[in-house]
């Protein structure tokens, strides 16, 4: 037989339609908080309201009281380690002793009724003896209290002669990933004493061994599926609910659902580091960088989570994407009694974005350059050298990034689309408008040596209509970002079957590591490749018997394997002996910790990204408007290029929020934003045209030379927001976000 060498549809360069995307859009789609098993409690959370306090008593006898109530468990109901976290296990389960931030947990309920449990958790008796909070993270630092200190000291780390030297001291917000569906999951104990849990995570490895570790069971005993996820963004790495309803569902033997209200999510996660940054950064008098000096200091708040972590990607990052031949930076990560900080989209790289790119625009205004002609004369390109020595491997296309943006038109005057919306609180008589430019630059996949792998199992068989047909089975988080659609189009390209299936994401096979890091479609993808090629080669092995042939001089096309003259065997026929599977586990290629001096190859791969931003402001009534929000951004090669463009743009209004409006307000260490009343996310009335140019320059080392899309387009869309309200209004603006007061000059 004669098969046509045809594509398949559905496979990598198109954009198919998400399986997850009709039923989002109708309301159908199980989300965790949709869970339900027969017979189930609901569990609720007693948190503190203090910021800082020593536990003198604690009596849950009122709440056993109450009818319906299944349990109450404090610490002393831990069977396992009271201890867990990402980089040190310092968090308590339920607290002990101590009270280290507003929203602790001090004891969980379980009751027959959510309103039940609410009002059992209220009625715990905690007597506390109050203690002096440390909120400044500045006295954390003097005081010695530090998760993190990295240094990098590069070229001549003392130099500080340059012909023209701009200094500047900046501070960013703390913004939450105010993801759309709260944390919930449902928790089943099992007739092995061990338990089963569905729940929206982001890492399901992890979750299954820091859950076993507080309940003193074996891994194995943890089973966990990822229920559907309402949003992630990074606040899904660390625990919340997870092991609170597992200590319920085996103390109650039965299965406890628990579920947090916008509030409690609040309390339940961790948010961005707040950021304060001091610069000086020199050139000589053609706008060449001589120097930056950098010190970054991250408010950690009261736990490490991925404090470290976040701390050394925020020393790396601290030149930009820009050549730098001496720098010296100091960033720390540091404890205070403020509300834990871990895991956000830009992880570190988005409060050094903040800061670099606004030195370089100083520099522009003293030299009366261009900014767009000074990044371009320091840009990095490939074999370029970050601050920490180590070198761009593959393309570095950030000139090429700015240049697209600088072609591209102005949006006109729109004179009947002025700040304010439709509130009609300016008629344009003081209405400015501002251009700001600003570039990023985000390391893909895990870093410092860790061995950052993902495992993907795929099986060729027969479907029920007799035609091949795939499974793909990986633990990979589907957080909304596509990665079950990646899988398939690997799958349909590699295996020429267009009949894919997923399967659900759970620990039954090797870990996939954490949806984070702009790096699954890297590592999973990478996985089920290897898997896929596997299958294919067992294919072809079978295939060579028939058709007389050597293996190595077969194709696989769609519906048979073919000789070089056209004769072939069809799959189907060679299915008729069994499916053909796979299991395989993709690394990347070592990196290594970096040095006392803060040098070594830390990083896998590098994505760029750079965004034109144009703004109206009413200076008189401090408010603005994005008119336009343009991205251009190299990702590789684009897999899926409806879904690229939709990272580039929410990653892009995501970034927008943090310039104009979002942040978690924390006085005195009490958070006084607990619902979207308080903390303002963008919405349509509140973003522009937002434009994308997709640049793909192929990463030579990566699965089909792609790159991580997801984080960039935060990291550099907040700068250039901010750099269009500074060319409109002639102000400093050194704090995002940039509220009303600060547009006015006020604050």
């Amino acid at each position: 037989m004669t098969v046509a060498d045809v594509a398949v549809r559905g496979g990598i360069g198109d954009s198919p339609r998400r399986a997850d995307g009709v039923p989002k859009v109708q309301g159908e789609f199980a989300y965790s908080s949709d869970l339900r098993a027969d017979g189930m409690l609901w569990g609720a959370t007693r948190r503190a309201d203090v910021a800082r306090a020593r536990i003198v008593s604690l009596d849950p006898a009122p709440a056993l009281a109450l009818a319906g109530v299944h349990a109450v468990l404090t610490h002393a109901d831990v069977p396992g380690l009271n201890r867990y976290g990402l980089e040190h296990a310092d968090q308590p389960v339920l607290a002990e002793d101590e009270i280290r931030h507003q929203g602790e947990p001090l004891a969980v309920v379980a009751a027959d009724h959510p309103e039940t449990a609410r009002r059992a958790a209220a009625l715990i008796e905690v007597a506390l003896e109050p203690l002096a909070p440390l909120t400044d993270p500045d006295a954390a630092l003097a005081a010695g209290r530090v998760f993190r200190h990295v240094r990098i000291e590069h070229g001549d780390p003392d130099l500080d002669a340059a012909a023209v030297v701009v200094q500047g001291e900046y501070e960013i917000g703390m913004q939450d990933q105010a993801f759309l569906g709260p944390e919930s999951g449902l928790a089943v104990p099992a007739a092995d004493g061990g338990v089963d849990l569905q729940v929206a995570t982001q890492w399901l490895h992890v979750d299954r061994d820091l859950v076993a570790a507080g309940l003193g069971l074996e891994p194995a005993k943890v089973r966990i599926t990822l229920a559907g996820v309402g949003g992630a963004f990074g606040a899904r790495e660390d625990l919340s609910m997870q092991l609170h309803a597992c200590l319920l569902a085996l103390r109650t033997e039965r299965p406890v659902k628990m579920s947090y209200g916008r509030e409690e999510s609040f309390f339940g996660h961790v948010h961005r580091h707040p950021a304060r940054l001091r610069y000086v950064t020199g050139a000589d008098a053609d706008g060449r960088l001589v120097f930056v000096h950098a010190q970054v200091l991250l408010d950690g708040g009261a736990y490490a989570s991925t404090s470290g972590a976040v701390c050394s990607n925020a020393a790396t990052f601290a030149c930009g994407p820009y050549a730098v031949p001496n720098a010296r930076i100091d960033a720390h990560a540091v404890a205070t009694n403020n509300p834990p900080c871990g895991a956000m989209r830009g992880f570190g790289a988005v409060q050094v974005a903040f800061a670099y790119e606004s030195q370089i625009d100083k520099l522009a205004r003293a030299l009366e350059l261009d900014p767009v002609a000074l990044r371009l004369r320091n840009a990095l390109a490939e074999g370029g050298r970050l601050p920490t020595g180590q070198a761009i491997r593959g393309p570095a296309p950030v000139s090429e990034l700015l240049e697209r943006l600088r072609a591209r038109p102005l949006p006109p005057p729109s004179p009947d689309a002025l700040p304010g919306g439709r509130g009609g609180t300016t008629r344009g008589e003081s209405v400015a408008r501002g251009v700001g430019y600003a570039v990023a630059i985000k390391n893909t996949g895990f870093s410092e040596g860790f061995d950052d792998y993902s495992t993907a199992h795929v099986r060729l068989l027969l479907g029920d209509d007799g035609e091949p047909a795939v499974t793909v089975h990986s633990a990979a988080a589907e957080v909304g970002q596509g990665v079950i659609g990646i899988q398939a189009q690997i799958a349909r390209t590699e295996l020429c079957v267009e009949d894919v299936r997923v399967l659900p994401a759970d620990t039954a096979i090797g870990s996939a590591g954490s949806t984070s890091a702009s790096r699954q479609s890297y590592m999973t993808g990478g996985a089920v490749a290897l898997a896929c090629a596997a299958v294919r080669d067992a294919l072809l092995e079978r295939a060579a018997a028939a058709l007389d042939a050597e293996p190595a001089a077969l194709a696989l096309r769609p519906g048979a394997v073919v000789r070089a003259d056209g004769a072939g065997v069809a799959v189907a026929e060679l299915l008729a002996a069994g499916p053909l599977e796979a299991t395989r586990v993709h690394h990347h290629r070592r990196t290594s910790p970096l040095d006392a001096r803060g040098q070594g190859d830390s990083h896998l791969t590098f994505a760029f990204a750079a965004h034109r931003a144009v703004v109206d402001v009413d200076r008189e009534l401090g408010v603005a408007r994005v008119v336009e929000l343009a991205a251009a951004q190299d990702v590789g090669r684009a897999l899926n290029p409806q879904a690229v463009e939709g990272q580039i743009q929410g990653g892009s209004v995501q970034g927008l929020g943090l310039a104009l409006m979002e942040e978690v307000q924390v006085v005195d260490g009490l958070v006084r934003s607990t619902s979207f009343t308080e903390y303002h996310i963008p919405t349509v009335l509140d973003v522009g045209d937002v434009v994308v140019d997709v640049l793909e320059f192929p990463d030579p080392e990566a699965p089909y030379g792609l790159r991580g899309v997801g984080e960039p387009p935060t990291i550099s869309s907040t700068p250039a927001v901010v750099a269009a309200l500074r060319d409109a209004t002639g102000l400093e603006l050194p704090r995002v976000p940039v509220s009303p007061d600060h547009l006015c000059g006020l604050a």
